[in-house]
């Protein structure tokens, strides 16, 4: 089924997607189930899984990886079998609103891409929902404990997932004003996966420049790459690729392929997110 046909079909379902977007352990997972609350949202997308009613329904978790980089494909939904289980999944269920979580927009749309959903309706910051002190002690905890969140009960977890020990923790707000008050309690699992407990994964610039440098070569053997220019920020990673053009090359065709190329590769291998690749062309040579 093409993405337009994906996009009827979920029109005419009057399906609506939400998405809750923050870094890196500011606290999404943590927050799902009261974004879920508020807009009367019934599925949640949340690192690879699955999640209906406190239940894990279908995915696996990308907290069970060991690896960073394998968690960063799993939450993306890269490996096929993964992708097609959750999209069969998602298409048998009665549901009207799901709700995404990613560490941006563009891995927001690239999480709906693969499981074929339409665009967010609404896309809502942590910053929204989380007070600047509620952030910075998410942060602070993650660095400190490199623990995460499942929002599912402890024992939903270890039945999926028998090899993730984590402890279990009960959250509780209250609805309402006045006299009149309900009480929501949700339980949650706090893991600490495999990837977290030793150490960090990083990528440092001249690693990743010398990767665009070979995509380059590979590409359009006859492009010269004179410097790259490499910045991040909450969105993700922004790239400048500066080249030396031949003067007879056929530029219209080869440098959006070029670009797209580089995207996929770097995408795919690295995990990394990248918001924006521009193309550069500081001079043009003369081959003769």
């Amino acid at each position: 089924m093409s993405h337009f046909f994906s996009n009827l079909f979920w029109f005419f379902r009057g399906v609506q997607v939400y998405a809750l977007v923050g870094k890196s352990g500011t606290g999404k997972s943590f927050r799902a189930r009261l974004v879920m609350e508020k807009y009367g949202i019934s599925l949640l997308i949340d690192d690879g899984l699955l999640i209906e009613d406190q239940r894990i329904v279908a995915g696996k978790s990308a907290k069970r990886e060991e690896a960073y980089m394998a968690a960063v494909r799993t939450a993306l939904f890269t490996e096929r079998s993964h992708r097609r289980t959750v999209r069969h999944a998602v298409e048998k269920s009665k549901f009207k609103k799901i709700l995404v979580l990613g560490t941006s927009d563009r891995m927001i749309l690239k999480i709906c891409s693969a499981l074929k959903l339409p665009e967010p309706k609404r896309i809502i910051r942590i910053e929204e929902i989380a007070t600047a002190e509620e952030i910075r002690t998410a942060i602070t905890h993650r660095t400190t404990s490199g623990r995460h969140v499942i929002p599912v009960p402890s024992i939903e977890v270890r039945r999926n997932y028998p090899k993730i020990m984590g402890d279990s923790i009960r959250v509780i707000w209250k609805r309402g004003m006045g006299l009149v008050q309900r009480d929501k309690a949700y339980e949650k699992t706090v893991v600490r996966p495999s990837f977290s407990s030793k150490g960090t994964v990083t990528i440092s610039e001249a690693a990743l420049t010398q990767m665009i440098m070979h995509c380059v070569a590979e590409k359009t053997p006859g492009l010269n790459v004179s410097r790259v220019s490499i910045s991040t920020d909450h969105r993700g990673y922004r790239i400048d690729v500066h080249l030396r053009v031949p003067y007879r090359l056929e530029l219209k065709g080869s440098i959006y392929g070029l670009q797209q190329y580089v995207v996929d590769h770097v995408e795919r291998f690295t995990g990394i997110i990248i918001d924006a690749l521009n193309i550069i062309i500081d001079n043009v040579t003369d081959t003769h």
